[in-house]
Protein backbone atom coordinates (compact mmCIF):
# COMPACT_ATOMS: atom_id res chain seq x y z
CA UNK A 1 0.00 0.00 0.00
CA UNK A 2 1.10 3.52 -0.18
CA UNK A 3 0.65 6.49 1.51
CA UNK A 4 0.36 10.34 -0.31
CA UNK A 5 3.32 12.35 0.78
CA UNK A 6 3.13 13.91 4.31
CA UNK A 7 0.59 12.32 5.84
CA UNK A 8 2.89 9.30 8.02
CA UNK A 9 1.50 11.32 11.25
CA UNK A 10 -2.50 11.41 10.01
CA UNK A 11 -2.50 7.51 9.10
CA UNK A 12 -0.53 6.76 12.18
CA UNK A 13 -2.87 8.84 14.32
CA UNK A 14 -6.19 7.21 12.43
CA UNK A 15 -4.48 3.85 13.46
CA UNK A 16 -3.90 4.23 16.97
CA UNK A 17 -7.20 5.63 17.67
CA UNK A 18 -8.95 2.35 15.46
CA UNK A 19 -12.60 1.95 15.32
CA UNK A 20 -13.61 -0.56 18.46
CA UNK A 21 -15.96 -1.82 16.19
CA UNK A 22 -13.03 -2.30 12.94
CA UNK A 23 -11.05 -3.90 15.51
CA UNK A 24 -13.57 -6.64 16.57
CA UNK A 25 -14.36 -7.23 13.39
CA UNK A 26 -10.61 -8.16 12.75
CA UNK A 27 -10.45 -10.11 15.33
CA UNK A 28 -13.16 -12.22 14.77
CA UNK A 29 -12.18 -12.96 11.27
CA UNK A 30 -8.83 -14.70 13.28
CA UNK A 31 -6.36 -11.67 12.57
CA UNK A 32 -3.64 -11.31 15.53
CA UNK A 33 -0.28 -10.37 15.43
CA UNK A 34 -1.44 -7.56 13.03
CA UNK A 35 1.28 -5.16 12.28
CA UNK A 36 1.74 -2.08 9.31
CA UNK A 37 4.97 -0.93 8.78
CA UNK A 38 6.35 2.38 6.69
CA UNK A 39 8.86 3.26 4.68
CA UNK A 40 9.59 6.43 5.23
CA UNK A 41 11.45 7.13 1.78
CA UNK A 42 9.06 6.01 -0.06
CA UNK A 43 5.31 6.25 1.92
CA UNK A 44 5.18 2.05 1.15
CA UNK A 45 3.22 0.40 3.74
CA UNK A 46 4.08 -3.22 4.52
CA UNK A 47 1.30 -5.37 6.38
CA UNK A 48 1.83 -8.57 8.38
CA UNK A 49 -0.33 -10.97 9.89
CA UNK A 50 -1.41 -14.21 11.12
CA UNK A 51 -4.54 -16.05 10.95
CA UNK A 52 -5.43 -20.14 10.77
CA UNK A 53 -7.98 -19.18 7.73
CA UNK A 54 -6.45 -16.75 5.43
CA UNK A 55 -9.99 -17.54 3.92
CA UNK A 56 -12.29 -15.06 6.16
CA UNK A 57 -10.01 -12.21 4.45
CA UNK A 58 -11.80 -12.86 1.17
CA UNK A 59 -14.88 -11.57 3.48
CA UNK A 60 -13.99 -8.37 5.30
CA UNK A 61 -14.19 -6.35 1.96
CA UNK A 62 -17.82 -7.02 1.82
CA UNK A 63 -18.50 -5.27 5.71
CA UNK A 64 -19.75 -2.47 5.71
CA UNK A 65 -17.65 -1.56 8.77
CA UNK A 66 -14.57 -2.14 6.16
CA UNK A 67 -15.80 -0.18 3.41
CA UNK A 68 -16.58 2.95 6.04
CA UNK A 69 -13.11 2.73 7.01
CA UNK A 70 -11.49 2.34 3.45
CA UNK A 71 -13.66 5.79 2.61
CA UNK A 72 -12.21 7.20 5.85
CA UNK A 73 -8.77 6.42 5.22
CA UNK A 74 -8.68 7.58 0.86
CA UNK A 75 -7.86 11.22 1.33
CA UNK A 76 -4.56 10.05 2.44
CA UNK A 77 -3.32 7.05 0.56
CA UNK A 78 -4.07 5.25 -2.77
CA UNK A 79 -7.14 3.81 -3.08
CA UNK A 80 -9.17 1.85 -5.85
CA UNK A 81 -12.40 2.91 -7.33
CA UNK A 82 -14.17 0.79 -4.32
CA UNK A 83 -12.42 2.71 -1.46
CA UNK A 84 -9.77 -0.40 -0.96
CA UNK A 85 -6.33 0.83 -0.38
CA UNK A 86 -3.92 -0.51 -3.58
CA UNK A 87 -1.99 -3.20 -2.64
CA UNK A 88 0.17 -5.70 -4.43
CA UNK A 89 0.45 -9.18 -3.39
CA UNK A 90 4.11 -9.90 -2.34
CA UNK A 91 5.73 -12.97 -3.10
CA UNK A 92 7.63 -14.79 -0.11
CA UNK A 93 11.23 -15.76 -0.54
CA UNK A 94 12.64 -16.50 2.96
CA UNK A 95 10.91 -17.60 5.66
CA UNK A 96 12.41 -19.19 8.95
CA UNK A 97 10.69 -20.92 11.56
Amino acid sequence: MKLFPGYAAEYKRRHEALWPELQLLLKDAGIEDYSIFLDETTNMLFGYLRMADKTLLDELPNNAIMKTWWAYMKDIMETNSDNSPVSIPLTEVFYLP
